[in-house]
């Protein structure tokens, strides 16, 4: 919804980065052509959201991939919200500005169906170093749609609680193996206050759809609600949806971080680094910064899963992947740069030269079992793995679903009726108006959507 990252997703963006000179730039990446529409022979566009793990990329890529395939990339990085219309734009015009974009599970089932997606598996089939068999499965089934894979992802995340474990043991607190969010509720309200201005847990509030929407839909799921029924009756005003919320906002309002209403992936990461939080439920993806190198907290964080209630596991399902624009005249060179920048070499390349804390993990089987990856990420590769594995896109609660998604819904409107009822929650958080409010108005948003798919 890692980040971001949002990171995010990262599930949310980390913020905006500067780079080549500024936010809206688009960069030379790989050195002789300038911008889009570069004079080389062998020159492809990629498009992409300003995360740390594509900053990474944009610096290696002049040094390795063009040098060893002669292939300049020019990229164009753009913070999430405005490359996500950018991408929109381009691809569904067919364009054929940009031949690559970073897209997540949630766009590109929708693109594939739309006809705006060139197809990968072909490649992926006679690129024997690719290895797609090493892909995770969720996370290629997420990007598969009729059969056909159309985006190879960079990275991948689940979400988990994470937890000062040195704050637990001071405050004589045990945090269960696989904690209820009752449990949770219970040790938040207990850590609240261990030390100077800490509190219990740091809960996302702020407005969008990949930030509050993503972990509160997460604690829906596993309470037993769900935004639509599979006859496509919305059910926000259900009881099972109303329970969720009210235990979410409360929880949040009770025990958790300062200005809750604004606070994303990037506060309440700021929020744990500084010792404000006890404890965070957000994505996998957090836990390579909290352990990372000059890390404050680096050594005190504990991972489990994320809490439960009636489901086994509750965990989301997020990637930034590589697209293909199907009218892109490139394609060829194109995979050649999805196929390196999704591939365990990249991955290799990052950790030798970076650091293993800044590998772009959460996609390959393989990555959990390098020697250099798990030495570096010992606290938290298992929970991360487990996560990802324990993820089910296709029946993520507890009734059948009309539509794939964990902390999304996979319809092209849910972009907008995600981001109008964050609004609604965020509101709610803030104590302007009542939680019943908030989905009585939500539930009117959602059954104008339900309308549109009803019957079809």
């Amino acid at each position: 919804m890692t980040t971001r990252h949002t990171l995010m997703r990262r599930t949310a963006p980390l913020g905006a980065l500067l780079l080549c000179g500024g936010l809206l730039t688009a960069c030379g990446g790989a050195g002789g052509a300038g911008g889009i529409g570069g004079a080389a022979s062998h020159s492809i566009n990629v498009l992409m959201v300003n995360n740390p793990q594509m900053a990474d990329l944009q610096k290696l890529t002049a040094a390795n991939f063009t040098k060893q395939t002669g292939i300049t990339v020019n990229f164009t990085v753009l913070p999430e919200n405005d490359v996500r219309d950018k991408i929109t734009q381009d691809f569904s015009s067919q364009a054929g500005q940009y031949d690559v974009a970073t897209i997540s599970n949630y766009e590109t089932p929708i693109f594939a169906k739309n006809g705006w997606l060139a197809p990968l598996s072909s490649y992926a089939k006679s690129d024997t170093g690719f290895d797609q068999a090493d892909i995770l499965p969720a996370i290629q089934q997420s990007l598969t749609s009729g059969g056909q894979i159309y985006a190879e992802p960079f990275y991948g995340e689940s979400s988990f609680l994470m937890y000062r474990k040195d704050v637990f043991a001071a405050k004589h607190l045990t945090m269960p193996a696989k904690p209820t969010w009752d449990q949770v509720a219970a040790l938040a309200a207990q850590a609240d206050g261990a030390q100077p201005g800490m509190k219990g847990i740091c809960l996302r509030g702020q407005p969008g759809w990949g930030e509050v929407i993503a972990p509160l839909t997460t604690v829906v799921n596993t309470m037993g609600g769900t935004w639509f029924d599979q006859g496509w009756k919305a059910q926000l005003d259900s009881p099972a949806f109303e329970k969720a919320t009210s235990f979410y906002v409360n929880l949040v309002r009770a025990h958790g971080e300062a200005g809750a209403p604004q606070a994303g992936f990037t506060e309440c990461l700021n929020d744990m680094e500084q010792s404000k939080v006890a404890m965070w439920y957000d994505a996998t993806s957090a836990a390579g910064l909290l352990d990372g190198s000059g890390s404050p907290v680096a050594g005190k964080m504990g991972y489990v899963p994320a809490p439960v209630d009636q489901t086994q596991s509750s965990g989301w399902l997020y990637t930034w992947a590589w697209g293909l624009q199907k009218a892109s005249k490139h394609q060829d060179d194109a995979w050649k740069f999805i196929s390196w920048a999704s591939s365990k070499q990249y991955e290799n390349l990052v950790g030798t030269t970076l650091g293993w804390s800044r590998v772009p993990a959460g996609k390959r089987t393989s990555t959990y079992s390098d020697p250099g990856y798990t030495a570096a990420a010992s606290a938290f590769a298992g929970p991360t793995l487990t996560a990802l594995t324990s993820a089910d896109p296709q029946n993520p609660g507890v009734q059948p679903r009309p539509a794939p998604g964990i902390q999304f819904v996979g319809i092209p409107e849910f972009e907008d009726l995600g981001t109008q009822v964050s609004q609604q929650i965020s509101s709610a958080i803030a104590g302007q108006i009542s939680v019943a409010q908030a989905l009585t108005n939500s539930q009117a948003l959602a059954a104008k959507v339900a309308a549109q798919h009803a019957g079809q």
